[in-house]
């Protein structure tokens, strides 16, 4: 029997590993990837996550999680119109892979087990644990007092316990060597319909050019790419010379009322997973402190599940609060984000 069975081994699930390996509790990952895992993301790391990072995990992001340039200088938002919004905010430019796996070996640290290539299935709520079904190189059913669901938008586990009420995004991104005339330190949104159905964005990672765009129709991947492309080509000098590699990722789809799923019972969501994303897929830093928020109402109320999930719900407003701020904030810019002003 373990306390707490955390699915997904993210920033999410590291963090309320970490968390609640520290106070005592026998906690188990599960992570269906091979660590250490890879996620397509803008790896930009942003102010907040540096402080909750030194908030929550008591230490500084090391350079080996890097990537080139190493400092992100902030956002700059292009909106229906080509209107540019230059944000200032120092961060840094990382390989998810490498940041994930440093986050995961802190809970590994503090005693948390972690098993890779490993699905949780299945669950059942039982009256005092639940019981998990885990497939993969190591497969058993274990129980634990506490399920945590750390998975992110591609985890399977949700649509068997919930009704799967969410759209989902589709991120298509690819690396390139070339040259552009914009300054890399810089992540590059463009909210410009034509590009998009979400937005389109360029960003630099160890000198290689990475250009992507997000849509709701995958079928319109291609459509939506070749427009970005030949904008960047025509005003910012855009020279591509060989693509290294492409991918694609998904994501939630956040709608104005910005329903969060906390969980049921002994079953908690957390991240992406619960529906918490800050625009334009900046889901790390939610990420870490809903995950720090679930951990601590386990941890606070760990005899009495009635009072956890009301505990987790309460203690997460500010974060609920600063995703409706990010969110107001890009509808001011951009036509397209007009319906999540004032929500």
């Amino acid at each position: 029997m373990y306390d707490a069975i955390i699915v997904g081994g993210g920033p999410t699930g590291a963090t309320v590993g970490k968390i609640l390996a520290e106070k005592g509790f026998s906690v188990l990952i599960v992570e269906r990837c091979k660590l250490p895992r890879y996620k397509s993301c803008s790896g930009m790391v942003i102010k907040k996550t540096i402080e909750l990072i030194d908030k929550y995990f008591y230490c500084q992001i090391p350079d080996f999680v890097k990537c080139s340039p190493l400092d992100n200088y902030g956002m700059v938002f292009v909106n229906d119109e080509g209107k540019e919004y230059k944000f200032e905010q120092r961060g840094f430019n990382v390989w998810r892979s490498s940041f994930d796996n440093w986050l995961l070996e802190k809970a590994i640290e503090k005693g948390a087990k972690v098993i890779d290539c490993a699905s949780v299935v299945s669950c059942e709520d039982k009256d005092d644990c639940v019981e998990v079904t885990i497939s993969g190189k190591t497969s058993s059913t274990e129980k634990a007092r506490y399920l945590i669901d750390c998975e992110g938008a591609t985890g399977t586990l949700k649509r068997s316990l919930f009704s799967n009420d969410k759209d989902y995004i589709t991120t298509y991104q690819t690396f390139n060597n070339g040259r552009i005339d914009l300054d890399p330190h810089y992540f590059y949104a463009y909210l410009q319909p034509k590009f998009s159905e979400y937005d389109a964005w360029f960003n630099v990672k160890d000198n290689m050019l990475v250009l992507g765009v997000a849509v709701k129709d995958r079928n319109k991947i291609k459509a939506y790419y070749t427009n970005f492309i030949d904008y960047m080509k025509s005003n910012h000098g855009l020279v591509l010379q060989d693509k290294i590699k492409e991918e694609k990722w998904i994501m939630p789809c956040i709608y104005p009322d910005f329903k969060i799923n906390y969980g049921k019972g002994r079953i908690l969501l957390a991240g992406e997973v619960a529906g918490f994303l800050n625009p334009m897929g900046e889901g790390i830093s939610c990420g870490i402190e809903s995950g720090y928020h679930a951990a601590i109402a386990i941890a606070d109320n760990f005899g009495n599940s009635e009072n956890v999930l009301h505990c987790y719900i309460q203690n997460s407003r500010e974060v609920l609060a600063y995703m409706k701020r990010q969110w107001h904030l890009v509808g001011l810019m951009s036509n397209k984000f007009e319906n999540m002003k004032n929500m």
